[in-house]
């Protein structure tokens, strides 16, 4: 495709990507006016988060597998309008439940489309064209950083027609229905020719697993942290024990797993797997106790709480092209480098809170700035330098299984991290205000913050000094993508 055609095309697969993004975000800012309105309890609220991340993380490999073999185009569609349809469904929810299990509707919608976007960006495009196009990705990425937070609080805080909090799903329902119509004029079919059969039961019992370890570190507060727990907890890790067993089996008769096992074999790739995972799941709670402190603690509206997060968002976009350009030289000691500033980040907004008072809005700003300037470097040449120890053929499996693992590193962190928040905030204080009380509780995650990038700037010293000129990792067999922006 040329010209008018290719354009719109390219213009409707990025309305597609930016309201994927901005669902990552936009939430985190109107979480509180959920938990106020629904009546939504802390692990309720975790779950508003987390579902929609890991039901994504899990649809994305497979996903782009069944692009490949139904048709991009026709899959991109019926997975869009599946996002527009669980976004109202979102938007009309009576309770807590209902919104979870609408969230995690559109996580997976969001799982299945993502990775057409990339396959129509190649089967649309001349190699020429494509870096450009990616670049436009790129861009878009960057502005739902910053939308995401800014609109999510003026949402919230304007309450058109009275909706509230219901109108940051709403507002998904119009976009997606213009980009339905002009989708089906001008997007144009493509599949590929090597048509692997689906992993589906690796992808089940990798997802169950995961579920498995993370409900009790969700739910455990809420239910006394009762004996079967544990049990629950170690089911999940045998699950993931049959996985690897069983993902060891397809890969001897010959099919495509949805983790190969020998990749783990490849130090790079397994220390790229554990700093995706440290790294991901440090900025996955982050926001949203961020988010809960300022509205419920300093008293902040939602609006004045995305304005706080705005900086971060600033920061990444001024490096992360610093860090794209400059990752075939110098890849790994950007990663070290940017996750040790997040650790510094973190620092400086403990030393803004420890102390139970307010520090005003520039003492956020600053600390955030140097989060962001931080993000920018790391997170968008993750991917590429981690598959740059990997062997070609292995690219494109490597790169699914690393984009799904930073979703799970997300949710891993909104549960555990969120546990030691609302954790905190049951230990009595006697006398203390309520900021008070939210500034401890949000302190005490902080160095566990630290930690994580700290772990995960070690190891990132495992991965690759530098790799050939920055490309697209791979989603799916044969199909490549450009790596998520982490952000707010």
């Amino acid at each position: 495709m040329t010209g008018r055609a290719a354009g719109i095309a390219l213009l409707v697969v990025l309305f597609a990507s930016f309201m994927d993004l901005l669902d990552a975000t936009i939430v985190v800012v109107a979480a509180p006016a959920i938990a106020a309105d629904l009546g939504a309890s802390q692990a309720q609220l975790q779950w508003v988060l987390a579902g929609y991340v890991l039901a994504l993380g899990s649809g994305l490999v497979t996903g782009g597998r069944i692009g490949d073999d139904f048709g991009r185009r026709r899959v991109f569609l019926a997975s869009l309008a599946a996002f527009a349809v669980a976004s109202a469904a979102c938007a009309l929810a009576s309770g807590p439940e209902v919104l979870i299990a609408a969230r995690v509707l559109q996580g997976l919608a969001g799982g299945l489309m993502v990775p057409q976007v990339f396959g129509i960006i190649r089967s649309s495009f001349a190699p020429a064209s494509m870096a450009k196009a990616f670049g436009a990705y790129g861009a878009v990425q960057g502005l739902a950083a910053v939308a995401g937070p800014l609109l999510g609080g003026f949402l919230v805080d304007a309450d058109a027609f009275g909706l509230g909090w219901r109108a940051i799903f709403w507002v998904n329902v119009p976009v997606a229905a213009a980009a339905l119509v002009l989708g089906a004029q001008v997007l144009p079919e493509s599949s590929s020719r090597h048509r692997p059969a689906l992993d589906l039961l690796g992808a089940a019992l990798s997802t169950l697993g995961v579920l498995l370890l993370l409900l009790p570190l969700v739910q455990g507060r809420e239910w006394g942290w009762p004996w079967w727990c544990v049990a629950v907890m170690a089911a999940g890790v045998l699950l993931l024990a049959a996985f690897l067993v069983y993902e060891r089996q397809v890969a001897r008769r010959g099919g495509q797993p949805v983790l190969d096992p020998g990749l783990l074999r490849v130090r790079s790739f397994s220390a790229g797997l554990l700093a995706a995972l440290f790294f991901f799941g440090a900025i996955g709670a982050f926001f949203l106790t961020l988010s809960i402190y300022l509205q419920a603690g300093t008293g902040r509206t939602a609006w004045q709480t995305g304005l706080v997060m705005l900086p971060y968002a600033i920061g990444s976009i001024l490096t992360s092209g610093l860090g794209v350009a400059l990752a075939a030289r110098a890849g790994r000691a950007l990663l070290v480098s940017g996750s040790l500033t997040l650790a510094v980040s973190q620092a400086l907004v403990w030393f803004a809170v420890h102390d139970g008072r307010d520090p005003g809005y520039w003492a956020f700003a600053a600390a955030l700035f140097v989060g962001g300037l931080g993000l920018g470097l790391a997170a968008p040449i993750l991917v590429t330098v981690v598959l740059a120890g990997v062997p070609g053929k292995d690219a494109g499996a490597a790169g699914g299984v690393l984009s799904t693992v930073t979703q799970i590193g997300g949710a891993a962190g909104i549960a555990a991290l969120g546990t030691v928040f609302f954790s905190a905030l049951d230990v009595p204080v006697a006398g203390a205000s309520q900021l008070e009380v939210l500034s401890s509780a949000f302190a005490a995650v902080i160095p566990v913050e630290i930690a994580l990038y700290v772990v995960a700037a070690v190891l990132m010293l495992l991965l690759p000094r530098t790799t050939a000129a920055p490309t697209t990792p791979a989603t799916s067999g044969g199909e490549t993508a450009a790596p998520r922006r982490a952000s707010a």
